[in-house]
């Protein structure tokens, strides 16, 4: 069995990458192999990430306030790939409650705020994954 590969994103031109950071290290001691994208990255830079890596989960961080045009951006890009449908999109940071109904129906499966746990979003992705663990 593989392990869980998720590609942890900051998309835009957001540079606070804690949270990220926090993410990719609880992912990986939870047995996830990780993929950090870096400050800075494009939707079509992200996309391309996913599709190389072939990753199970794509966890996009952002504090910008571009959520509402960047994270559907990766979504649309992923479906034109082929990929969206076999990978589970999640959407975190500062984002403001009446947009996330928005977010998820642009295609963002979940979104986490501040204050989440990393327990709480590693037991999201082993109970939602799209592909089977076994």
């Amino acid at each position: 069995m593989r392990p869980i590969r998720v590609l942890v994103a900051k998309p835009g031109l957001d540079g606070h990458d804690r949270g990220a950071k926090v993410l990719a290290r609880a992912f990986r001691d939870a047995g996830m192999e990780v993929i950090y994208t870096g400050l800075r990255q494009t939707p079509e830079q992200i996309t391309q990430a996913a599709v190389q890596e072939d990753v199970d989960v794509v966890a996009m961080s952002i504090l910008s306030g571009a959520h509402m045009h960047l994270l559907p951006k990766v979504v649309a890009l992923m479906k034109e790939e082929g990929v969206y449908d076999d990978t589970l999109v999640l959407g975190g940071g500062v984002i403001p409650q009446e947009d996330i109904p928005l977010l998820k129906e642009a295609g963002i499966q979940e979104i986490f705020t501040p204050g989440t746990t990393t327990e709480e979003t590693i037991e999201y992705i082993k109970n939602n994954l799209k592909r089977d663990l076994s």
